[in-house]
């Protein structure tokens, strides 16, 4: 893993120039005063998630791919056979 990250405002890592709209600029100033971030790091959080989704639609899809097979005959038994267990064991009992 990388040593390069921000911390409580202290900039640690690779400093970079990127190009941006203004109201997208406006926008992220607003809301790093607004939320007591510097504006470098509601970037890293930005794009930590935007990375994080993109794994994850890529884990979606991959298991997409998996479940788009058929199912067989002893995999739908199993199937239903849970199903009825869920429905009578959790949604039927009280919280």
């Amino acid at each position: 893993m990388s040593s390069r990250f921000i911390v409580f405002g202290i900039h640690l890592g690779m400093k970079t120039a990127v190009s941006l709209p203004d109201d997208i600029f406006n926008e992220v100033d607003a809301f790093a005063k607004e939320h007591n971030y510097s504006r470098s790091e509601v970037f890293v959080i930005a794009i930590r998630r935007f990375l994080e989704q993109c794994k994850s639609a890529q884990m979606l899809k991959a298991l997409d791919d998996v479940y788009a097979e058929n199912e067989s005959g002893r995999e739908k038994t199993i199937r239903k056979k849970a199903k009825g267990r869920y429905a009578t064991n959790i949604l039927k009992k009280p919280f």
